[in-house]
């Protein structure tokens, strides 16, 4: 719902004269969701909104799709022409020497980067610095609202339990088969996903042995697929359900096909678990001071254990990921390794904390979901904490 006095008072908190929100196209999904336009709506002409952080906004609409903005409060230009174009650019401008637009320096954060060169050269050519916006975006895009953190958190009891299904499958097949296919344990999620009323982008991920240790494996298509007894398993899995706005829940655990789980996988995970566990305290520690935190501190903080563990060189990619209504959402990353997010950890928001160590023979991530509510009290979600890798065999377990 759009909100102009939130908007125009979050535009004065992180120090902007305005907000200058374009789209071409759908180029811009973060400035679609802001100004509230359908998602299967696809206009064919330049638009602009133009929220000053005090007074009335402005829009400018071509005049074939001039009704594309009536939802909005403010002011309308219409345009044809080219040079009419770039002048009502201009007016919308007026009085701002600092605008917040889909931009990021040095295309640092390409998660925020929306707005074309182009585009950035016409406003500053106006006299106007540019800024990136990705603190308000977070705000008005990434911010979930009471439905969707209840919605999250349905998903969560549903991926949580999608494990136990996984394991069980798993377990059941190797004692009347002597193996299953990594392909047909997806297909078992997957299952569960559409029984509880869930969708998602793309099926999970089940890596056995090496396969696990590449972070993006797509399940069936390593050198072997196929899990026995005396192997290591890695289930990757993300979901949300079957409803608009929904936010997915997105997990990962670790368990080794057999009645005990050997020490060279145990030691590699107590490193791993202990740097999730590490990234928890800091967030919890930090806002319980009332510090703000960015997303790279919190990626430092579990990159730490790792390094100090001698694995550092086995960490190959961020701590986390936005979560929105796509897995990975607009918000802050959890990162300053691939880059250094200097977004806040804003409230209402939520991020996955997985961190990793790959190894050629075998890889160990485990992956939580953390959101932060409105007064900044640090939820972690999809059931308890993985404290072991689980042992799939063990009598009583499945």
């Amino acid at each position: 719902m759009f909100d102009l006095d939130a908007i125009q008072a979050a535009i004065k908190e992180f120090g902007f004269d305005g907000w200058l929100l374009h789209d071409f196209r759908g180029s811009n999904v973060l400035a679609k969701r802001v100004l509230g336009l359908p998602e299967d709506v696809m206009l064919s002409r330049r638009l602009y909104y133009s929220i000053p952080a005090e007074g009335e906004p402005r829009k400018l609409v071509h005049r074939i799709e001039s009704d594309s903005l009536d939802h909005l409060p403010g002011t309308k230009t219409v345009y044809l022409k080219w040079q009419a174009l770039e002048a009502g650019v201009q007016e919308l401008l007026g009085g701002m020497s600092n605008v917040a637009m889909e931009y990021s320096p040095r295309n640092a954060n390409p998660y925020v980067s929306r707005i074309d060169a182009g585009t950035i050269e016409l406003v500053r050519s106006f006299g106007v610095e540019v800024a990136s916006s990705g603190n308000l975006i977070q705000l008005f895009e990434a911010s979930w609202s009471d439905e969707q953190w209840a919605l999250h958190q349905q998903a969560a009891v549903h991926t949580n339990s999608a494990f136990q299904r996984a394991w069980q499958f798993i377990a059941s097949e190797v004692r009347a088969h002597g193996s299953v296919e990594e392909s047909a344990v997806r297909a078992e999620i997957m299952s569960h996903f559409a029984e509880h009323r869930m969708t998602t982008y793309h099926p999970p991920i089940v890596g056995v042995g090496p396969n696990s240790g590449n972070p993006h494996y797509e399940t069936g298509t390593g050198q072997n697929t196929t899990i026995r007894e005396g192997d290591f398993v890695l289930i990757d899995l993300w979901a949300k359900m079957n409803q608009p706005g929904a936010g997915y829940s997105d997990l990962t655990r670790t368990g080794f096909v057999g009645e005990s789980v050997p020490d060279k996988y145990t030691k590699i995970f107590n490193i791993v678990a202990a740097s999730r566990d590490a990234a928890i305290e800091f967030l919890r520690a930090s806002f319980a001071k009332g510090e703000t935190v960015q997303g790279w501190q919190v990626d430092q903080a579990t990159r730490d254990v790792i390094e100090a563990g001698g694995y550092g060189d086995a960490f190959v990619h961020r701590t986390g990921h936005s979560i929105g209504q796509e897995v990975h959402g607009n918000g802050a990353n959890i990162d300053n390794l691939e880059t250094r997010e200097e977004r806040h950890v804003l409230p209402r928001t939520c991020f996955s904390i997985e961190p990793g160590i790959y190894l050629p023979e075998f890889g160990v991530r485990s992956e939580i979901d953390v959101y932060i509510d409105e007064d900044r009290n640090v939820h972690v979600t999809g059931g308890e904490l993985q404290t072991a890798i689980v042992a799939i065999l063990k009598d009583g377990s499945y």
